[in-house]
């Protein structure tokens, strides 16, 4: 046995002391660089390229290892943000949460590692085909959304919010873009082994491909999918700044709930006020006096409030992360909240570890991470219904969730005015998570072509256009209350229509190509 470790070790030594596997670990390691809040979107469409390059003529097991090390580095700095919640509030020892850390690194890697062996072990004649390589890559991302409930984080299309391919986003949404990604990157392979070879016949088909991606980028730039309305609406974006180590804390409760309302009482001019996720760090059905009186306010005021709040059912003895609207609901509507009442919404896709814990009988009892405050969430439905405020619909999706794209199509109607997130980052503190946060949102309005309200409890607390752009932001870590205009918009975008359609297509379509033209 001794013997076969010592024989493991040193292979596992051998192949990482190669050149091309430390050149895998640092393009992908550097790859952080490209997503917020660093935002050098190009690196993106080259550091790929160093692993990619890689990979040609190697069996699928070398392909796979050679990717499955880009894309350890890629996660070890993309999610490193990770740890710090689980340093901060998991209560583990140091070399614990960096093994946990190490492991879900290692986890993420196998999916871009299958995508290099699906792309090797289907390439004719055993050598890997590059341009296979978009598809099951798609593949493998698509994977990676849900197995085990999916963590679709640092997707590479994510990175080029601010790019000219951020034109494709109404089309061909997140997931296309990432292909295309995949696809320049290819490209670049081709050119740059057509000049080493000084094969210049081979360098006109990858220069040409640039070249259109260029021409449909601006003339996507060019097109309205959606139209201003010509109508606004005044929001008011509450952020508490309240910190992490004392929310939960009894004797904070009602200090923390008259906060929200004092930042609230002077802001009563804005149509519809929200608060972030569980702002109101209490029961709903232990704080109904104090909700009477919200309420009862925003009704006076002719406002309405959407607010976070944990709510417990006394049928099912179970808990759900929720949101509920507080005052005007219509015009002509008085009543506005009443315990249980049909204007909420609950949480679907919870996070693992922070939300729900899987294996609960055998992980509890191991550290304080496993037991977290509310980490025993029951799921809401996956469709639900709008949040209703002010005569205007808007579409909610807490945290984690804005991640999810398809979960959003699902949920988007005709009536849809405005895509609504709320979260509390806090637990990530002065990272680059939050960040990445905010980019997704901002991808999801450009995407379904929808303005975007984002309410944090210490920020990024923003208002985004259907364009993605920022409309206004505050800074993070501070007591503070965003206020806008939001213009409202009609149409739709192609995107928002038949998402899984366009996922489908952009995962089957450039395989058949290649079948084809039997291009290499």
């Amino acid at each position: 046995m001794v013997k076969q470790v010592t024989k493991l070790g040193n292979r596992l030594g051998y192949k990482l002391g190669k050149k091309e596997y430390w050149l895998c670990f640092f393009a992908g390691l550097s790859l952080v660089f490209a997503y917020a809040p660093f935002s050098q979107w190009y690196l993106a469409l080259l550091l790929p390229a160093i692993a990619f390059d890689k990979i040609q003529k190697q069996a699928p097991k070398k392909s796979a290892k050679l990717i499955g090390v880009f894309a350890f580095g890629w996660f070890a700095s993309g999610i490193s943000w990770v740890h710090v919640s689980i340093d901060q509030f998991g209560g583990l020892p140091l070399i614990f949460s960096l093994s946990l850390m190490l492991l879900l690194c290692i986890y993420l890697a196998l999916f871009p590692a299958l995508a290099a062996y699906l792309t090797a072990r289907f390439s004719a004649q055993q050598q890997l085909n590059l341009w296979l390589l978009p598809s099951f890559w798609l593949i493998s991302e698509y994977l990676r959304s849900v197995v085990l409930t999916g963590f679709p984080w640092l997707s590479l299309g994510y990175s080029q919010i601010d790019s000219p391919l951020a034109n494709f986003a109404p089309v061909i949404g997140e997931v296309g873009i990432t292909a295309l990604v995949i696809f320049i990157n290819i490209c670049l392979v081709k050119i740059a082994n057509a000049i080493k070879l000084q094969s210049y016949k081979n360098i006109k088909v990858p220069i040409v491909l640039v070249l259109v991606l260029s021409i449909l980028s601006f003339t996507f730039s060019q097109v309205t999918w959606v139209k201003a309305s010509g109508e606004t609406t005044k929001v008011a974006l509450v952020q508490g700044n309240i910190a992490q180590s004392i929310k939960w804390a009894p004797e904070q409760e009602w200090p923390t709930m008259l906060k929200f309302l004092d930042l609230t009482r002077v802001n009563f001019d804005a149509d519809i006020i929200i608060w972030p996720e569980s702002a109101i760090p209490a029961m709903e059905p232990a704080v109904q006096d104090y909700l009477a009186t919200v309420n009862g306010s925003a009704l006076l005021n002719d406002s309405a409030i959407i607010t976070g709040i944990i709510n417990y059912n006394f049928e099912s003895k179970e808990y759900f992360n929720s949101l509920i609207t507080l005052g005007k609901k219509q015009t002509g509507s008085e009543q506005g909240y009443y315990y249980n009442h049909s204007n909420r919404y609950s949480k679907n896709h919870l996070l693992p570890i922070g939300e729900f814990v899987p294996f609960q009988e055998w992980l509890r009892p191991i550290a304080p991470l496993f037991n977290l405050p509310q980490s025993s969430f029951a799921r809401g439905s996956y469709i639900q219904q709008n949040l209703i405020a002010k005569d205007l619909h808007l579409l909610p999706l807490l945290c984690f969730e804005i991640a999810f794209p398809h979960q959003l199509a699902a949920n988007l109607t005709k009536e849809t005015d405005i895509l609504l997130t709320v979260s509390n980052d806090a637990w990530f503190g002065d990272s680059h998570g939050p960040h990445q946060h905010m980019e997704m949102a901002r991808m999801r309005a450009l995407e379904f072509g929808r303005p975007l309200l984002r309410s944090t409890n210490n920020g990024i607390t923003a208002v985004v256009d259907h364009h993605g752009n920022f409309i206004a932001r505050i800074p993070q870590f501070e007591e503070n209350v965003l206020k806008a205009k939001v213009p409202l918009v009609i149409g739709e975008t192609l995107y928002s229509q038949w998402p899984r359609l366009i996922l489908l297509l952009m995962i089957l379509v450039p395989i058949m190509i290649i079948n084809m033209l039997k291009y290499k």
